[in-house]
């Protein structure tokens, strides 16, 4: 039996894609592994992983944890996703 693709709005996807990678970018530069981030901050490494990927909605309390993990305020991380998305960006439309 084939499985259906589910429908993924464009716009979500490019959020979580520049989430993803702004995380996998702060990992790295602290030279961290995904188990070693994990074990840290009590955060599965299955999450961590799809997080970087973009294939995972980020809970808004592991999204904290992650930027606090990086030496981060929430408003800088959120300013970061921020100014990579295209100026105007809204997931919803008006």
């Amino acid at each position: 039996m084939k499985q259906e693709k589910k429908f993924i709005d464009p716009k979500k996807e490019l959020l979580l894609g520049i989430v993803g990678e702004i995380i996998k970018e702060k990992r790295l530069a602290a030279n961290k592994g995904i188990l070693l981030l994990s074990y840290e901050y009590d955060i599965s490494n299955s999450s961590i992983a799809l997080l970087e990927k973009g294939t995972r909605d980020v809970q808004f309390t592991t999204l904290w944890k992650l930027a606090n993990a990086f030496g981060m305020t929430f408003t800088a991380f959120a300013q970061e996703v921020e100014s990579r998305l295209p100026e105007g960006f809204k997931l919803i439309d008006d």
